[in-house]
């Protein structure tokens, strides 16, 4: 687990490393550039760096203003599983999410990635909800921390 550095997205060349990891982790929904930029303005996305290796990302969607709900995301690539990683990233993005006042958390999670899920409901979230967005096959799992 030391070592594992984790920087947030604030440029081009952090865009394309948060790209890399949501696209090979969420196949069924793939961004281009312009949607990463677009979320890094609504959202506080990070990278994970083992050295200079990429090994996973973040999202953290801020609470909205009339509710205290944020929404806390961590990926890690599967060749850097099972070593904490996850936990990091969960953490951090954890202590952000109550930082902007958010007293509800939720993820979301594809169905196709059980390691995912198991990691979400090892720390305590339930299932609210599952969807599949137009023209995908795969559902999403929405999950509230219990």
């Amino acid at each position: 687990m030391t070592g594992l550095r984790i920087e947030r997205v604030d440029g081009s060349a952090k865009l394309v490393d948060w790209r890399y990891v949501h696209n090979t982790i969420i196949p069924t929904a793939v961004l281009s550039l312009a949607e990463v930029d677009e979320r890094a303005r609504r959202n506080r996305l990070a990278v994970a760096y083992l050295g200079e290796v990429v090994v996973g990302c973040s999202t953290v969607r801020p609470p909205a203003a009339d509710d205290a709900v944020a929404t806390v995301i961590a990926r890690v690539l599967p060749d850097h599983r099972g070593r904490g990683f996850g936990g990091q990233l969960y953490a951090r993005g954890l202590a952000e999410a109550r930082a902007l006042g958010a007293d509800v958390i939720e993820t979301c999670v594809l169905e196709s990635s059980p390691e995912g899920l198991r990691f979400a409901l090892d720390r305590g979230f339930v299932e609210t909800e599952r969807y599949v967005l137009p023209g995908d096959s795969v559902p999403f799992i929405d999950l509230r921390l219990a």
